[in-house]
């Protein structure tokens, strides 16, 4: 399967502030020591949520970015359907992560970096596609994937230099 990636110049200097700002909470995580990614839900132009990975600091398995993210912005608007919602992220939504863009009823989901182990928007599966899930779920690939993508190989070289 091929990732939904779109050329670069389809996105606009809108679409581009906002994932900077979610690679700037990608980059904190890793401050944090952990995985690199970091995530930002946007409506009519405003952030309702941001948020880098928080697994290993809260100790939490579904601590992704994009959930962390998803919980802020239903909070921030007293309501679990984002409808009218983007997701901004740095990787490749997992299966978990899809699953539940899926639930929130987002417009649309917008990554960066392609995830060759465990990416769920066409890279290993795709199930933003699958119509068994309901509706599919409106994504595009490859925003500023290079500077995300780096963010993660340094952050993994770093690791195994220090195992």
């Amino acid at each position: 399967m091929l990732p939904a990636m779109v050329e670069d110049w389809l996105f606009d200097e809108e679409d581009r502030r906002l994932m900077e700002t979610a690679l700037a909470e990608a980059r904190a995580a890793a401050e944090r020591g952990e995985i690199p990614v970091g995530a930002v839900v946007v409506r009519e132009g405003q952030i309702l949520a941001r948020a880098g990975n928080r697994r290993s600091g809260k100790h939490d398995p579904t601590g992704h970015a994009e959930l962390v993210v998803l919980r802020e912005a239903g909070r921030a608007l007293g309501d679990w359907r984002l409808a009218g919602c983007t997701l901004y992220v740095t990787l490749e939504p997992c299966p978990m992560c899809t699953a539940a863009c899926r639930q929130a009823r987002l417009d649309l989901v917008i990554w960066g970096a392609a995830d060759p182990v465990t990416g769920a928007c066409g890279t290993v599966l795709d199930l933003a596609e699958d119509p068994r899930l309901g509706p599919p779920l409106a994504q595009r690939g490859g925003l500023l994937a290079e500077p995300a993508g780096e963010l993660l190989r340094a952050f993994f070289a770093k690791r195994r230099r220090n195992a």
